[in-house]
């Protein structure tokens, strides 16, 4: 009988080890595959997914020249949507609230806003001329989980969110 509960017992511990084991082994097999880009040089709070594509030097130039160029120009929409953000406070924080001023400010934002997203686009459609097909791939997946905080998938999809 004490054989019978030694061996349940081995048994048992084998089985939680070999699981805490396969569970260890699949994090850390997640978290090299799938490796966090390095900060972008021009914004340190920022990463660019194109670092962890494993761009050759050659491609790796020329998508740093095309980074170095988009985001110029997205500061300077960035500071132009602050600058009106900054007088549609002001004006908001007058005595009186002109609407008619403070939804001129807002359209401006918007538009501001929708040449960013343009701007995000036509950088995402150059990139992607650099890749290869693998890397355009994963690019894409990076980009998915990026906008979507961190999830492979929305979930807001139509599929709850599931694969």
């Amino acid at each position: 009988m004490k054989k019978k509960i030694l061996w349940i017992v081995l048994t048992l511990s084998l089985a939680v080890n070999i699981s805490g084991l396969g569970t260890i082994g699949y994090h850390y097999w997640r978290n090299t595959c799938i490796t966090p880009a390095a900060p972008c040089p021009l914004n340190p709070e920022d990463a660019h997914l194109y670092q962890s594509l494993g761009l050759s030097p050659d491609q790796l130039a020329k998508m740093t020249a095309l980074a170095g160029s988009f985001h110029r120009r997205l500061n300077e929409l960035e500071a132009a949507v602050a600058d009106k953000r900054n007088l549609l406070i002001d004006a908001l924080g007058e005595e009186k609230t002109d609407l008619s001023k403070t939804e001129t400010l807002r359209k401006e934002i918007a538009g501001y806003q929708d040449e960013i997203q343009k701007e995000v686009i036509t950088h995402i459609a150059e990139s992607k001329k650099i890749m290869t097909p693998d890397q355009k791939k994963r690019f894409i997946e990076l980009l998915r989980v990026s906008s979507n905080n961190g999830r492979v998938h929305s979930p807001f999809s139509p599929n709850g969110g599931n694969p």
